[in-house]
C-alpha cells in the first residue's frame, strides 16, 4: 500500500470569500489557517502548501468577545530604543482592521517558510468590496 503525497504542481487552488462581519474573530481565524494550510483537502501533505485562496471582506465588523476590544495589545517594534509601540483592539479595529485578522490567522500557521507562503494566499478587506471577483470565489465552506 503507498500512502500518496501531493506534489507542488499538481495541487489545484480554489478562491473563498468569507463575510467577517459579525463573527467571533478566534473562530473565523482557526477555520481560515485551516483552508490555507489545505488541511480540508483529501491530498493534505504537511510539507507541501496544497490550501486555497481566502479573501475575507467587511474586516471592520469583526467581533471580540469578553474585555477584548479594551484588554488586548497588539505591538509594533521599530529596533530602535523607545519604538516599541502598542494599541488596543480597539484602536486596531478603527484604524487598520485587516491587521487583526492577518495576526489571527498568522498566529495559526507554520513558523517557517512554508507558513510565510501560505499566509500571502490570505486577502483581506475593511469593507464589502474586493477587486478578486474575476477568480468567482465560492462561499466559505461551513463545515471545515
Amino acid at each position: 500500500m503507498n500512502t500518496p503525497s501531493a506534489k507542488a504542481h499538481e495541487v489545484t487552488r480554489d478562491w473563498f470569500v468569507v463575510d467577517a462581519s459579525d463573527v467571533v474573530l478566534g473562530r473565523m481565524a482557526t477555520r481560515i489557517a485551516t483552508v490555507l494550510r489545505g488541511k480540508h483537502k483529501v491530498i493534505y501533505t504537511p510539507h507541501v502548501d496544497t490550501g486555497d485562496y481566502v479573501v475575507v471582506i467587511n474586516a471592520a465588523s469583526v467581533k471580540l468577545t469578553g474585555n477584548k476590544l479594551d484588554a488586548k495589545q497588539y505591538h509594533t517594534y521599530s529596533g530602535y530604543f523607545g519604538g516599541l509601540k502598542s494599541k488596543t483592539a480597539r484602536e486596531v479595529l478603527d484604524s487598520e482592521p485587516e491587521r487583526a485578522i492577518i495576526h489571527a490567522v498568522k498566529g495559526m500557521l507554520p513558523k517557517n517558510r512554508l507558513g510565510r507562503q501560505m499566509i500571502t494566499k490570505l486577502k483581506v478587506y475593511p469593507g464589502a468590496e474586493h477587486p478578486h471577483a474575476g477568480q468567482n470565489p465560492k462561499a466559505f465552506p461551513a463545515n471545515v
